[in-house]
């Protein structure tokens, strides 16, 4: 059976990241410290300096760009729905003897 998935909380992964960067530890002695994998660290601290204030949004939160693509999304989704039931309405009405 396989592993479940370890997750992290966004103030775990903000204070890993801080001792990084501010506390001047290095990435190997932290996650070594923390329990974690060093690229996953690695990984957070990229996310991190690419975009401080967004790059942990936490469980289930999206960020605005990720919500805005989920809505249009489910927007075509339903369109394409729409579309379907219309095409198959037009082939019965067609197809009806009169």
């Amino acid at each position: 059976m396989a592993e479940k998935r370890k997750v992290y909380s966004a103030e775990f992964t903000q204070e890993a990241v801080r001792l990084i960067t501010e506390q001047r530890y290095g990435v190997a002695e932290t996650a070594r410290h923390l329990g974690i994998n060093v690229n996953m660290l690695r990984r957070w601290k990229q996310k991190y300096t690419a975009n401080a204030h967004t790059a942990f949004p936490g469980n289930g939160r999206l960020t605005a760009e990720q919500e805005a693509l989920r809505q249009l999304r489910d927007e075509v989704k339903r369109l394409r729905m729409a579309r379907d039931m219309l095409k198959k309405a037009l082939r019965f009405f067609v197809n009806e003897p009169r």
